[in-house]
């Protein structure tokens, strides 16, 4: 959804402290220009390959990755579990893996939370460039506010997406809300939390290896 009214001086301090922490920040007013910036990211035959984003889909970038101009590492053609497995290592060695985050804080910080996890690793590890496409709504002040995102949006509507059968599905909201628990790590003990490991992405050693496209749009949860 395209948003009307965006705060331009925040996304320019966001993009100033993601480019004081060694990640290359953009932004586009457009998912289609988000679109575009991607390609001119990637270079024909590429491998590539990406996390779960509805991000990406609503973008159209999904659809690009998957347009027979590149070697796309896609994990929608395996399966089993072994080629699963075998989508999520051979995702190491892509030229470019492309994902959304679950919230980007002000002071240029990407926070994600993972069941799996297999997107989290190969954001920290492995791939010789990282695009991460933002929407705008993803923004929030503090990492305190990025990690009640992920209890209060985030994780619900993906559980809910999922149909994992854990406590944020029926609730809509963590289980460690109930209790006004709001340290990052509290939640359910069932079988479907897909919240399993918390990752603060801050300062990079490889500059400019992730690069982060916030797009003036609600993308994505």
């Amino acid at each position: 959804m395209c948003l009307k009214d965006f705060d331009m001086a925040l996304v320019e301090e966001t993009m100033a402290n993601l480019e004081k922490n060694n990640m290359k920040p953009y932004f586009c007013e457009t998912s289609a220009q988000a679109k575009e910036l991607v390609e001119s990211l990637l270079s024909k035959g590429d491998a590539v390959a990406c996390g779960g984003s509805q991000t990406l889909k609503q973008t159209g970038i999904s659809q690009l990755l998957d347009s027979g101009e590149y070697n796309f590492i896609d994990r929608n053609k395996a399966s089993t579990a072994e080629e699963i497995e075998e989508v999520f290592l051979n995702s190491f060695r892509a030229d470019a893996y492309l994902m959304s985050t679950n919230a980007l804080t002000r002071d240029g910080v990407l926070y994600n939370v993972d069941g799996n996890s297999n997107r989290v690793a190969a954001l920290l590890y492995g791939p010789k460039s990282v695009i991460v496409v933002c929407g705008y709504n993803k923004i929030v002040d503090t990492l305190d506010e990025a990690v009640l995102r992920v209890k209060k949006v985030a994780a619900p509507l993906n559980t809910q997406r999922l149909l994992t059968g854990s406590y944020c599905q029926s609730a809509g909201e963590c289980a460690s809300l109930r209790q006004d628990g709001s340290a990052m790590c509290d939640g359910c003990a069932g079988s479907g939390r897909i919240c399993c490991n918390y990752v603060v992405t801050a300062q990079q050693r490889k500059k400019d290896r992730i690069k982060v496209i916030i797009v003036g749009e609600q993308l994505g949860y």
